[in-house]
């Protein structure tokens, strides 16, 4: 692109850039979310970089090989023939024209927002970036942050070069006079099989018009559809809306559930019945808790921003409270069973079935199963775990096991422990013949439905 020599370049060049396929992108942080955003742009004949701290992840990628189990290597292969490769040298983001942030935004052990990987990659890319690059956030935060922080930062490095995030700019604009930036969240549903990426809308709030629509130029070569927001905190907003809603239902369905179970009712029944309804309801489903990035977290992130406020967002902060104290309903319910065949939890032998937060998905983030494995070792139950997907476990940023998966070769094998607790419901396992090698069995995931046996306690 022009504005690489001259700094300067027009809106109708950025444009024409990216229809002709020219357009450098740099997408930072390889994981669930940039890994497939790069591949999507690769597949539309962009040249992509991809940018990670990880030299692990750098080699494995340049070497053409997949660390993410629903990507396969000759996806990787395939976007190296289109220019792909990754590196971990950041002084590279000179030569984007697009740059895209897809860092982690977790929590402290407090629950307040811990922004730090943004604040990091902003304070590592800010002196590479320069006038006429789009910079988009997609890492999922409160409202404000790209303005607090992408905003600020860049205007803090870019004044002593020259050049300071673009406003107040409009579609008529003829040349692109700073930086634009804009927040854009990311929408993965890891494990989805069902709806391809390129048919999930992609929201987007620009700093201004010309910032909107260059991102909408980009993203609309790899959606369908994208969605102008009037802002970027409106579009930070709305990530939030959507995770918070689901967090909200599923608390409630978690909730309902422990009281089906005090009157003796199937909540599983229920739902389905609940289910026939055409209009007015929308199923959500209990179980150990809630992983992944975005529904445990979310709630406190918006949480906290409504405090600074002066709002207390009360019905928000139970719903993340009921989805995390399900793994001690889960413990509760396992030791009640033991307990009435003659077993103390402190003396059980219990096998964890899945510790990945989601079916069929290589992802460990704030998994309940963790948790649920953390507490029985605590208790003083000999525990061991099986997952297809995590041969071992071993330091996490919020758990230190170290544990190796004992694989089941042999359902038989699994009549040596006093209890095996289903936490995720991988595909792998065959629930039929694991009920019928078990002692007890403890179902969160309602996996041996249709199964009809003495040693189930659906939980």
């Amino acid at each position: 692109m022009v504005s690489r020599q001259s700094g300067v370049i027009s809106t109708q060049e950025w444009l024409n850039h990216v229809q002709s396929r020219t357009t450098r992108i740099g997408i930072i942080g390889l994981g669930y979310v940039g890994l497939p955003l790069a591949l999507l742009f690769s597949e539309e004949r962009f040249r992509v970089t991809g940018f990670d701290i990880d030299p692990y992840k750098v080699e494995r990628l340049n070497a053409g090989e997949s660390y993410i189990h629903r990507i396969e290597a000759g996806h990787i292969q395939a976007a190296h023939d289109a220019g792909f490769s990754a590196t971990a040298d950041f002084s590279r983001i000179c030569e984007m024209d697009a740059v895209l942030i897809c860092v982690p935004t977790p929590l402290h052990e407090d629950h307040t927002p811990d922004i730090s990987y943004v604040v990091s990659t902003m304070e590592t890319i800010s002196p590479h970036i320069h006038s006429g690059q789009l910079i988009v956030l997609e890492s999922t935060t409160y409202p404000g942050t790209t303005e607090e922080i992408v905003v600020e930062t860049i205007n803090r490095h870019g004044q002593n070069a020259g050049f300071v995030v673009q406003r107040d700019g409009s579609t008529a604009t003829q040349e692109i006079e700073g930086v634009l930036v804009a927040f854009s969240p990311e929408r993965e549903d890891p494990g989805n099989m069902v709806t391809p990426r390129r048919e999930i809308p992609k929201v987007i709030g620009g700093v201004d018009q010309v910032a909107a629509q260059a991102a909408s130029a980009l993203y609309g070569t790899v959606f369908d559809r994208t969605v102008l927001m009037s802002s970027p905190a409106a579009a930070e907003m709305t990530k939030l809306l959507e995770n918070i809603y689901r967090c909200v239902n599923i608390a409630l369905v978690n909730e309902l559930k422990q009281l089906c179970m005090q009157m003796d009712i199937n909540i599983w029944e229920v739902i389905d019945a609940a289910s026939t309804k055409p209009f007015g309801f929308q199923a959500f489903y209990p179980g150990p808790g809630v992983g992944g990035h975005c529904i445990p977290v979310d709630p406190f992130y918006l949480s906290w921003k409504a405090q600074q406020h002066g709002f207390d967002s009360r019905f928000i902060a139970l719903a993340g409270e009921v989805n995390e104290s399900m793994p001690d309903f889960v413990i509760h319910t396992a030791a009640k069973a033991l307990e009435e065949r003659g077993i103390a939890l402190a003396d059980a032998k219990i096998i964890v079935l899945g510790v990945a937060y989601k079916r069929d998905v290589d992802d460990l983030r704030e998994s309940p199963s963790i948790i649920i494995i953390e507490k029985l070792l605590a208790s003083g139950a000999a525990v061991e775990y099986s997952d297809p997907l995590f041969p071992a476990i071993g330091r996490g940023r919020k758990y230190s096991l170290d544990m190796i998966s004992t694989p089941i070769e042999n359902e038989r094998d699994l009549s040596r422990f006093d209890c095996v607790l289903i936490a995720t419901d991988h595909s792998a396992f065959n629930m039929e013949k694991i009920v019928q090698a078990s002692n007890l069995v403890v179902d969160t995931r309602n996996a041996t439905r249709g199964i009809q046996s003495n040693k189930i306690v659906r939980c």
